[in-house]
């Protein structure tokens, strides 16, 4: 088979046709090269708007341009974070079905997602091109800038995500594969051509196909989520409606251009930087000498550290990636199963996201027009019920486990752990009452909180040389390319929400709506079965951004406050990420705990049912989320 991209040599290994090789050698270079800019984008980013916060807070004498620049390196840091994820394969994606296929048939599906993709970014390249010479003629007003530099971001990504994309089908497929693909996705691109008389035909029912059929099949199959939504919005205008194709990019542009998203590669570095630089142990030392003599004492400080430390990374994984490392060993040793482990830490990532500063507050807050410092002062409390339930769990399935052979910690201990964990203890206390106060913005305490972790942690090094400098540009690679794949989900949300709304179903939706019975209370309900499903299906952010701007007008125009509301889809959101058999969640914290999902999947339920009944709990009494404001 040597006409394939790669072929079987005699001992086993895999050889590469040398076009294919030449391919992927190009896209290593060039990947290398994308990843320190990305690093290189987001070190800047945070000193700019460190100077901006300095010059504005302890000098009274505010830079104009910093938020200007910071925007226009954001575009890039996101584009290109987006390329690293393509590269690195950590777009979000649904994997639990792709995942039960054979090895030949997964690599099958794993060719057809990088031909989508590929469709799809060429499909971009050329109105990306058009949007960037057209911003142009347009100047900043600070810097007085060609915007054009700025959107120049969207055709470069586009281009390097389309070598990315080829370069993987050329390291996985064969010629054979790669031909079965194309002709499947030929056919069905074929079949929807030739069927657009009937779909003009049939009005607004043709959204089905696009953004039902059409999405499901995309992300069933594997493909990222932000390219199923992409592909879909580009069919959707091309077969269906006269609109031009550059709306895809103009409204992509403007989703991932919002002031307030500034904060989420600054949110997703701290998390990181929580964890090297050591103040996430120091917090856990000191809960564990204050509960770890009590019976189960450990799950509750599992908990207590996920209540603190959440919200703060950006990313659940990385939650619980900074906390099951340093409290499991102990956990084992104290006789708790690796499976219970992983259950209670599965659960404890469902209820911490309505935690400030959460990435989902703050995507909220951008997509659906509702008050960022209200979604902090409202989150606590209903993640407060959350974790009292999970406790409740916990308390009754420790009182079959022997008491712990551990001396209660003698007070020395507990103020010396106390004195460490101080620092640690301080950063979230920060951070909360810092927004929630209105000092700051969400984007200026990010940057407080990165540039306080970076002091602390040198100043602990001091003391411990406890920092591994070497794990510092990863980290920066890492922060950008997860950043890259959160933004451009919101901005391929974006496209498509605005081909929802001028087709008609917004409007036809909230009337629906209004029409249910019950009123507010069974339009709530409704939400909590919607967001399981879709908090299960698509993840967190992109379920929030594609039907958070279609619901929450509904809401406001049934009496539901916008911040109960928020904390209902929320909490039914992170229910439905961390329920198995798709909850991406739940796969997660099994990688983390290091255990199969099917020894797990029979103990988390008992927890989720815990959420549930805590989440009807905020959904029946607005005063949790709204009391404070």
């Amino acid at each position: 088979m040597n006409e394939a991209l790669h072929v079987q040599g005699r001992d086993g290994a895999r050889h590469h046709h040398p076009v294919a090789r030449a391919l992927i050698a190009l896209n290593r270079v060039l990947m290398q090269g994308v990843g320190a800019a990305a690093a290189a984008l987001v070190v800047a980013e945070t000193v700019v708007l460190l100077t901006g916060v300095i010059y504005r807070y302890a000098l009274h004498d505010p830079l104009i341009w910093s938020d200007e620049l910071a925007s226009i390196l954001f575009i890039w840091l996101s584009m290109l974070g987006a390329v690293l994820a393509l590269d690195r394969g950590e777009h979000m994606r649904l994997t639990a079905i792709v995942g039960k296929l054979s090895e030949k048939a997964r690599v099958w599906c794993e060719t057809v997602a990088a031909l989508v993709v590929c469709i799809f970014v060429l499909m971009v390249i050329h109105p990306a091109l058009d949007h960037a010479i057209e911003q142009m003629a347009i100047t900043t007003p600070a810097l007085e800038l060609p915007d054009g530099l700025r959107a120049a971001a969207l055709p470069v990504g586009a281009i390097l995500m389309l070598l990315a994309a080829v370069s993987r089908m050329a390291a996985v497929t064969t010629l054979r594969q790669l031909v079965s693909a194309l002709l499947v996705v030929a056919l069905i691109a074929g079949g929807l051509w030739l069927a657009r008389p009937v779909l003009l035909a049939m009005g607004n029912y043709n959204l089905i196909v696009f953004f039902v059929a059409l999405i499901g099949v995309c992300v069933a199959g594997g493909i990222p989520i932000a390219f199923a939504f992409g592909t879909a919005t580009m069919a959707y205008l091309a077969l269906a409606t006269n609109a031009p194709l550059s709306i895809v990019v103009s409204r992509m542009d403007e989703g991932m251009s919002s002031l307030i998203l500034l904060s989420v590669p600054l949110f997703v570095l701290l998390g990181s930087l929580l964890e090297m630089s050591g103040l996430a142990k120091t917090l856990i030392d000191f809960m564990a000498s204050l509960l770890g003599h009590v019976r189960g004492g450990l799950q509750y400080v599992l908990l207590g550290a996920m209540f603190l430390v959440s919200g703060i990374s950006g990313s659940k994984a990385a939650d619980m990636a900074a906390i099951a490392p340093a409290l499991f060993p102990e956990m084992k040793k104290r006789g708790s199963k690796p499976e219970e482990l992983v259950a209670l830490l599965s659960s404890s990532g469902a209820m911490t996201e309505t935690i400030p500063p959460s990435l989902v507050l703050i995507t909220i807050g951008a997509v659906c027009s509702v008050s960022i410092t209200a979604l902090f002062i409202g989150g606590l409390m209903p993640a407060a019920i959350a974790t009292i339930a999970i406790a409740a769990v916990c308390w009754m399935r420790a009182r079959r486990e022997p008491m712990p052979d551990v001396k209660r910690a003698p007070l020395s201990l507990i103020m010396k752990t106390l004195i460490a964990a101080i620092p640690a203890l301080a950063l979230p206390m920060l951070i909360r009452v810092a927004v929630i106060e209105g000092v700051a913005t969400a984007t200026e305490v990010a940057t407080i909180g990165v540039a306080y972790t970076i002091v602390v942690g040198l100043v602990m090094h001091l003391f411990m040389k406890h920092l591994d400098f070497k794990r510092l540009y990863p980290m920066l690679i890492e922060a950008a390319a997860l950043s890259g794949a959160i933004l451009l989900i919101i901005g391929m949300a974006t496209s498509m929400a605005w081909a929802l709304t001028q087709s008609g179903f917004s409007a036809k939706l909230v009337s629906l709506m209004q029409g249910v019975p019950g009123g507010g209370v069974g339009f709530l309900l409704i939400t909590i079965v919607i967001f399981i499903v879709l908090g299960s299906l698509l993840e967190g952010i992109p379920a929030i951004v594609l039907f958070g701007p279609l619901l929450f007008p509904v809401a406001r125009s049934l009496g539901v406050h916008d911040v109960h509301y928020a904390m209902v889809v929320i909490l039914a959101m992170g229910i439905g990420l961390f329920a198995p058999p798709f909850g991406v969640g739940f796969y997660a914290a099994c990688a983390i705990g290091k255990v199969s999902p099917d020894r797990v999947f029979n103990r988390v339920w008992s927890y989720l049912a815990a959420l549930v009944v805590a989440l009807l709990v905020v959904a029946f009494v607005p005063w949790i989320s709204i009391g404070f404001l």
